[in-house]
């Protein structure tokens, strides 16, 4: 009745050397294998990866607070599964000793007297890069006190840690400060720099030169002076794509047979536009031309109808819109764009709830679409 089978036997040996390993004084170099079966028993890791992992350990000296079950246990108390806690763990496999009350607790208390909780705490300490690999007093807890004079309150603090995770496993202030007075001389205000933050502060942590080379393609490439407002956004969108990837999204658009005016009229109207992914560009760009008829440069003076969902907005308002001209139900038909871009509340109230009595199925058809 207690006794092992092949499985449970191999177990139990595991854990007694699991044990040993975490209770006696080695280095890694002695017994390489058993952070490995570690690794690979607790968390899941292939063999391969887990004596890489395990190779990056050196003079290593468990002590009993310092043990790898220890931390993973912590690690699933506050909510990450096996596939975040690889995650954490992966570059850096030393963070399995480390001290759970002295070490990784006051850092997690960091992200949670600044708001953070629950799932959101969970998704924002997985993604959090060598946050808790950075010294709390020495780099953690400066790079807080840094961001709250920039930002002004815990509240946009923890919007930009929400936006870049691992924004505080930088030295902030000493890469930040350089990229800060490189928009300033520029000419940008302390509140369009505070907006670009909160927006992006990934921008930020790069090295200036490639701010500056993001500076000069947007002014060259699409024409953006420094003064509009739509400046900050054209940084905002080449900092958040590749050179392929950008010309891969502008060879869409001339696919479609837009021309480089329409794209940088397009762009200096809305450059965010380009953030668009590329299957919604085709789809979206596809119905709009071939389908409704709309020129290149009807788009692109209007860019925003590339921004909308269109599954959930575009789609189902042209459908209504169909019906209502079908129907004749309304005296004066709005033009699609009208149609699109209002608001949601409107929507309801000026093509689909008037008819819901009328015309049900107008009603029911939204009213589903939207659910």
């Amino acid at each position: 009745m207690f006794g092992l089978g092949n499985n449970g036997a191999t177990r139990h040996l595991y854990f007694i050397r699991l044990k040993l390993f975490c209770s006696t004084t080695t280095t890694a170099n002695a017994e390489p294998n058993l952070l490995s079966e570690f690794l690979v028993n607790s968390l899941g890791f292939s063999t391969e990866k887990a004596i890489s992992a395990s190779s990056k350990v050196t003079c290593l000296k468990p002590r009993n607070n310092h043990k790898p079950e220890l931390v993973v246990n912590y690690f699933k108390q506050i909510g990450l599964d096996n596939a975040q806690i690889k995650m954490l763990v992966s570059p850096a496999p030393r963070l399995l000793f480390a001290d759970v009350d002295k070490t990784l607790k006051p850092k997690i208390k960091v992200f949670q007297e600044l708001g953070f909780s629950g799932p959101h705490l969970v998704r924002v300490l997985s993604r959090s890069g060598a946050f808790l690999r950075t010294g709390l007093n020495t780099g953690i807890k400066p790079s807080i006190e840094y961001l709250r004079k920039l930002l002004g309150t815990d509240g946009y603090v923890a919007k930009a840690i929400t936006r870049t995770p691992g924004l505080l496993s930088y030295p902030l202030q000493r890469v930040m400060s350089p990229n800060i007075l490189f928009l300033q001389n520029l000419g940008c205000s302390t509140l369009d720099i505070r907006k670009l933050i909160l927006r992006n502060p990934r921008i930020f942590v790069q090295k200036t030169e490639w701010l500056e080379d993001i500076v000069q393609r947007v002014e060259k490439d699409f024409c953006i002076s420094r003064d509009s407002r739509m400046f900050f956004y054209g940084v905002e969108m080449l900092s958040s794509l590749s050179k392929s990837n950008l010309e891969m999204k502008l060879e869409i658009f001339r696919s479609f047979g837009w021309s480089e005016s329409d794209i940088i009229t397009m762009v200096q109207r809305l450059p965010l536009c380009l953030t668009t992914s590329e299957v919604k560009l085709r789809n979206i760009l596809k119905f709009y031309m071939e389908e409704l008829g709309y020129e290149s440069s009807y788009i692109a003076s209007h860019p925003t109808l590339l921004m909308f969902s269109f599954e959930k907005r575009v789609l189902p308002r042209n459908k209504i819109l169909e019906l209502l001209k079908e129907k004749q139900l309304i005296k004066k038909v709005p033009c699609f764009y009208t149609v699109i871009k209002c608001s949601e509340s409107e929507f309801l109230e000026n093509y689909v709830l008037p008819l819901r009595d009328e015309m049900p199925e107008v009603y029911d058809f939204y009213i589903k679409g939207r659910n």
